[in-house]
């Protein structure tokens, strides 16, 4: 079994993105210089507002894997991209099933520190809601991490794949602070209210630095 190879990357979020990773384990915590928008692979250029995304200073970015799109705001989120390679115990050939792992050891590590007491890990298919399309937080797919098992409670942890025959590549993320009125003001019109984006997105109150160590501390 290969350890783990642990790593911080800063900088564009577009450009991690792009780069296709070595097929070794790895743990890699992404930050980012600047506001950033980053829309899923499958998503329109008119699924979001340019006009706002400039006045907010959002840059606006693409990734390889699917869903909605997700806002990085520097500072108030933690990200942590794994790769598995092919053949390694924690490699599925099922796609959705694959997932779990993540969401678990993100559930752990909340654990530890005293935060996500009643959180539940997603096992069912992909639930989609009036704004999922646009809006990665407003679905909930499998192995995600929710505040709770009431569909109300707010999703603590996203979780997205890419994968080709030599890796598979998860990309994870929780809010430190959730800014509802920020993403509603970037989907492109007809735009949800805040109040329907307010709940789908429960932040964590633990610092970055902590809740990293964290999750090292429980990788598989």
């Amino acid at each position: 079994m290969q350890p783990w190879r642990v790593e911080q990357s800063h900088g564009d979020a577009g450009t991690f993105h792009t780069a296709d990773p070595v097929a070794e384990r790895s743990a890699t915590f992404h930050t980012v210089q600047r506001p950033t928008l980053v829309l899923g692979s499958t998503q329109t250029d008119d699924s979001f507002d340019p006009v706002a995304a400039v006045d907010l200073g959002v840059e606006v970015v693409r990734r390889r894997s699917g869903g909605g799109a997700v806002l990085l705001m520097p500072g108030e989120f933690v990200w942590l991209d794994l790769v598995i390679p092919t053949g390694d115990p924690l490699w599925s050939a099922d796609v959705g099933a694959a997932m779990v792992w993540v969401g678990e050891l993100w559930q752990r590590s909340l654990a530890t520190l005293g935060e996500g007491a009643a959180s539940v890990v997603h096992r069912g298919p992909l639930v989609r809601s009036q704004w999922s399309g646009a809006v990665c937080w407003a679905g909930v797919g499998t192995g995600e991490l929710m505040g709770g098992a009431n569909e109300r409670v707010g999703k603590l942890v996203g979780v997205s794949q890419r994968r080709t025959r030599d890796w598979v590549r998860f990309q994870s993320m929780c809010h430190l602070q959730w800014r509802p009125e920020t993403v509603a003001s970037l989907v492109a019109p007809p735009k949800p209210l805040i109040a329907d984006l307010a709940p789908v997105a429960a932040a964590v109150t633990v610092a970055e630095s902590v809740l990293r160590s964290a999750l090292v501390d429980q990788l598989p």
